[in-house]
């Protein structure tokens, strides 16, 4: 079988560890490096949990690089702890602390070193991206596609009534990457808010006694009581996951292609907006030019589900 080389840019977070997890146990992935930026919680934290992650699923051999910790424009929203914790893996215990240590260069660097041919799975804000692309301009034209665990196409947001996290933590960033010359696909909420692992499926991943399974029976607890409470699911959303599922499962989406552009001012900021018809030339302004983004707009949730569940537990 040929695998696709991936490099996975995260901000591990718990739906992250699930998602990287997914990745390493798919055969149809070459998890080629992991490259680490703020968001869930500080960069810091976050390239801890990715090396640690790596450890734990028996991949030590996966270099590490560490990225941005703030955005391109403007500061830092900070760590969500609420959903997260403490620890970005849900303060479920104490950690191990990671055999290995972060590569010597920044993940910026490392992407534009190592990035040609490959898919880029990116799992948090875009920043390191939107900086990789400052650092070598024809970057968009040799990295193979782009998969963006993030935005809202026809929507309502989740870190403000027009936004989603991810993107809300750097608009201008993302509006540099989807504007870009690379392939990319949008897995946004439109889709990844309808993919919901219950509580039984959660019990059934997290039974089997090895280092991965316990690590995410100790991290869930906190991102699903969370959940409850928010979203009043029985469970949670498998937001990461499903980014990972399009790449193993592309076949399980229905995806639609248009010009996009993320708002950058106001209370509108961090909003992907799609340009839903009518040719360039007939488009405003601000989307003419702009390269057709590939958005996910319905998935068979079930079938995802299935997917990270049969991975994860087989």
């Amino acid at each position: 079988m040929a695998t696709k080389p991936v490099i996975i840019d995260t901000d591990p977070g718990i739906d992250d560890a699930i998602a990287i997890f997914l990745a390493l146990a798919a055969p149809e992935l070459d998890i080629a490096g992991l490259t680490t930026v703020y968001g869930n919680c500080t960069v810091e934290v976050a390239t801890r949990n990715a090396l640690t992650l790596l450890d734990v699923a028996g991949r030590s051999d996966i270099p590490v690089a560490r990225g941005a910790a703030a955005p391109i424009a403007t500061d830092y929203l900070g760590a969500i702890p609420h959903i997260h914790g403490a620890d970005g893996l849900g303060d479920g215990g104490e950690l191990p602390s990671p055999s290995g240590t972060p590569q010597d260069v920044s993940a910026a660097e490392f992407l534009c070193r190592h990035a040609s041919g490959t898919t880029i799975l990116a799992l948090g804000p875009l920043t390191n991206l939107a900086l990789a692309l400052r650092l070598r301009p024809d970057l968009d034209t040799l990295v193979r596609e782009v998969v963006v665990m993030g935005g809202n196409a026809l929507v309502p947001g989740n870190a403000t009534p027009t936004a989603e996290a991810n993107i809300m933590n750097d608009p201008e960033a993302a509006d540099v990457v989807f504007g870009a010359r690379w392939p990319v696909t949008m897995v946004g909420l439109d889709v990844t808010e309808k993919v919901v692992m219950s509580g039984k499926r959660i019990d059934a991943v997290t039974a089997p006694d090895t280092p991965p399974a316990r690590l995410l029976r100790s991290a869930i607890p906190l991102y699903r009581r969370f959940l409850e409470r928010v979203s009043d699911i029985d469970g949670i959303y498998l937001h990461d996951p499903t980014a990972a599922a399009y790449l193993i499962e592309p076949g399980l989406f229905r995806t639609e292609r248009w010009p996009l552009r993320v708002e950058t001012q106001g209370f509108s900021r961090g909003k992907t907006w799609p340009n839903l018809g009518g040719t360039d030339d007939e488009a405003p302004a601000a989307w003419q030019g702009r390269p057709l983004v590939n958005v996910c707009v319905d998935v068979d949730a079930a079938g995802v589900v299935d997917l990270v569940s049969g991975r994860l537990a087989p």
